[in-house]
């Protein structure tokens, strides 16, 4: 049988351990809540159309000046904050649906097309 030095492996693996116990461990940084940083990010967002409430807007002749987009932005906040998802928006001649979540024009609608008009699947709606 072969002779085993175990005088010379015991060393070894003193040292190996030594070695790690030297170096620095690294300072875990604080880490911000995942849920909170989405939360940031949503707010941060300004207002945004899809692709048919554009196509709406074009056909129905319905512009939007600034005052009137930080009215709409307003309204959509107070209403994120009361819990609302999806809202009906109500300005002078003009409605709009509105995912509040995702601060989204879904869809517009002209003063002429209001009359007779019945809106579905919204929780809230908001007059301005």
């Amino acid at each position: 049988m072969n002779k085993v030095d175990i005088q010379s492996i015991s060393q070894k693996i003193l040292q190996n351990s030594t070695l790690r116990q030297d170096k620095p461990i690294s300072q875990a940084t604080p880490k911000t809540n995942f849920a909170e940083i989405l939360n940031r990010v949503e707010q941060s967002q300004s207002l945004k159309f899809s692709k048919h409430a554009v196509e709406r807007m074009k056909v129905r002749d319905i512009r939007l000046d600034n005052m009137e987009m930080t009215k709409i932005e307003e309204a959509i906040d107070k209403a994120s904050k009361k819990g609302v998802k999806e809202a009906l928006i109500l300005m002078e001649d003009k409605a709009f649906i509105a995912s509040i979540k995702n601060k989204t024009i879904v869809t517009t609608v002209s003063k002429e097309q209001l009359k007779d008009n019945i809106f579905t699947n919204i929780d809230g709606a908001i007059i301005i």
